[in-house]
């Protein structure tokens, strides 16, 4: 470190110091009349492109000279942050929302990240300096918001936002560490267990659907197992009548600000194309023609998205009114009730009875691991054992005497 020291010098040491032109960037430490140190560092331009130097002070030189070492450190290795107040978590946060964030995660991820920094990381973190936030800080927040009643995988989600953003942080050399992995995060249960309909159930209601609109829809949900985005947001487009396939290439979402939207599915297993029973055929043919009777009917008032299973109006449904759908139909066919996702677990239950390996239900449902079907449809594997078990004592032995 370059530094010129004036104040503290004798006069033959002051006046060679004035004497020598300090060159451009040079840091220069001196004491005023009171006794005070000063150092002053320059960091390069502002935005504005303005000069950039940045002013330390202490009651020792040695602190001082600290000081200014730090921040020709951090101009030298290209991490130079904005003159002026020390940043807080909620300055950080709202930066990595708009400016980075904003450019790597979809809508709906985005959505979600903003509802957790504004119900929870702000009023809870966000006055904090960034510099000085500490694992107690993250410990002190997820008690407060268990007291709260939130749950253990909503605290778990507040965790990861922090941490990613923090994350961030660190690469670009604004905080030391990410201290949210410092933190142990909080334990959440296993998902709940699939209710899945029996088959006898899963016919009651297909036929209690057919006196409805869009009685294929439910078909397609118990046969395929579709999730309920990926059904709603189903164009004919995508679906190969005379081949007997259909095709998930997007799902249909409400993001707040942005209103009803189509993203394509995250994962790469998610974009698939499944054999459709030659019955469910026949159920979406039988639909096409009704819905084409529809839009006779409504004329001007159309509105065309090409979607196999929209409103009379050819509008997109909403989930809402979907799910509601679903809970009437349960009730008018006298089946216990089970959640809509519930009717996708009928599938794949029904597929994995039926002796289908749980490699090809992998595919079908669009699970993007093998562990993923095995653990959630455990309570089908020890049937599946034993019918295994069965084929192979015929194999070796023969069927059983009767």
């Amino acid at each position: 470190m370059d530094v010129e020291e004036r104040g503290s010098t004798t006069p033959r040491r002051r006046k060679a110091a004035e004497s020598r032109k300090r060159a451009s960037g040079e840091s220069s430490i001196y004491q005023d009349e009171d006794g005070r140190w000063h150092g002053f560092v320059s960091m390069g331009k502002k935005e504005n492109g303005r000069r950039d130097r940045r002013h330390v002070s202490g009651a020792r030189r040695t602190d001082v000279v600290a000081k200014v070492r730090v921040l020709e450190a951090k101009r030298d290795a290209g991490i130079t942050e904005a003159a002026g107040r020390a940043p807080t978590v909620g300055d950080w946060l709202d930066h990595w929302l708009d400016n980075i964030a904003a450019r790597r995660v979809r809508a709906r991820t985005l959505e979600s990240y903003r509802s957790t920094v504004r119900l929870h990381l702000h009023p809870g973190i966000g006055h904090h300096r960034l510099d000085r936030l500490q694992p107690d800080h993250l410990e002190r927040l997820y008690g407060a918001l268990a007291d709260k009643g939130l749950s253990p995988a909503s605290i778990l989600r507040v965790h990861r936002v922090i941490s990613r953003a923090l994350r961030v942080a660190s690469q670009r050399g604004t905080v030391a560490r990410n201290v949210a992995t410092l933190v142990d995060p909080p334990t959440v249960k296993r998902p709940q267990t699939a209710l899945p309909l029996n088959a006898d159930e899963a016919r009651r209601v297909m036929a209690a659907a057919q006196a409805h609109r869009n009685a294929a829809r439910w078909t397609v949900a118990l046969a395929v197992g579709l999730r309920q985005s990926e059904a709603l947001g189903l164009r004919w487009a995508d679906v190969n009548l005379d081949n007997g396939t259909l095709t998930v290439r997007r799902g249909l979402h409400r993001v707040g600000g942005q209103g009803l939207i189509y993203e394509e599915p995250k994962a790469d297993r998610s974009r698939r194309t499944l054999a459709l029973p030659e019955q469910l055929v026949g159920a979406l043919r039988a639909h096409r023609a009704t819905q084409l009777e529809e839009r006779v009917t409504a004329g001007s008032l159309w509105e065309d998205s090409d979607l196999v299973f929209a409103q009379a109006n050819g509008r997109p449904i909403e989930r809402k009114s979907d799910w509601h759908n679903w809970k009437a139909l349960l009730r008018e066919a006298g089946v216990r009730e089970v959640r809509l996702h519930d009717g996708r677990h009928t599938a794949a239950t029904l597929l994995l009875s039926e002796g289908v390996h749980p490699r090809v239900v992998m595919e079908v449902l669009g699970h993007a691991q093998m562990r993923t079907t095995t653990d959630t449809y455990s309570h089908v594997m020890p049937a599946l054992g034993r019918d295994a078990a069965d084929r192979m004592g015929n194999a070796l032995w023969g069927p059983p005497a009767p």
